[in-house]
Order: structure tokens, then C-alpha cells, then sequence
């Protein structure tokens, strides 16, 4: 699996490109975001709220990778980390995630969420 960030707003997995943002499941399987879970508790899909993360969470992983957006706006919050305890978390502007997601995939097993624009 190889993932590209053309830029602002679009995300590319294996040549199909999606102009939202994707949850990538260590299996491979790609899912659109469920960012109203976290949009409704906060106003804002820029806090990633532990009961959208635990939507995410259905497959074993080693690694939670999160493409925080184009400026870095997508946060964890601490309440989200505690569901994670325990395995390693990568918090990055989402170009630098995908770089980071096509050096560990197929080493480790990583659990992807990006977020494409802010």
C-alpha cells in the first residue's frame, strides 16, 4: 500500500484519490472519517474525541498514526490518548504523516487517520 498527499484537500491510496478524510485500518481497508462524532461533542472535527477514535479501533495495531492536517490542526485529545495507552502515537502535518505511514507499512501495524485540509 503506498499513500500520496497531492495537497490541501486530497489524499492518494494506491492511485484512488479522496477528497475527505480516510481512516486506514492495518488490514488495508479504508474508510472515510467519522469526524462528525468528534464535529458534535466539540464544535469542531479538529479534536479527535476518544468515542470517534473507538470507532477506529476494531482491528490490533502497534502504531496510531495521525495526519493532522495540511496546518496541523487535528489534535488528540488527552482522553483519546488514554485509549491508546500503550502503543506508540505519531502526530504529524499530514504530508509528513503519509511519508511516515509509506516508511513503517508492511513493518509495522499501523492504525491511520489523515486529515486533508487545516
Amino acid at each position: 500500500m503506498r499513500l500520496s498527499y497531492p495537497g490541501f484537500g486530497k489524499i492518494t491510496v494506491d492511485g484512488k484519490t479522496y477528497e475527505h478524510d480516510i481512516v486506514v485500518y492495518p488490514s488495508g481497508r479504508v474508510e472515510k472519517r467519522k469526524k462528525w462524532l468528534s464535529k458534535e461533542k466539540h464544535g469542531t472535527s479538529h479534536r479527535l474525541d476518544p468515542d470517534e477514535l473507538g470507532e477506529y479501533l476494531s482491528e490490533e495495531f502497534d502504531v496510531l498514526l495521525v495526519g493532522t492536517g495540511f496546518y496541523g490542526k487535528l489534535s488528540l485529545l488527552p482522553e483519546s490518548r488514554e485509549l491508546v495507552r500503550g502503543k506508540e502515537v505519531i502526530e504529524l502535518p499530514t504530508g509528513e504523516a503519509v511519508e511516515r505511514f509509506n516508511e513503517l507499512w508492511g513493518k509495522r501495524k499501523v492504525l491511520a487517520i489523515f486529515h486533508v485540509t487545516c
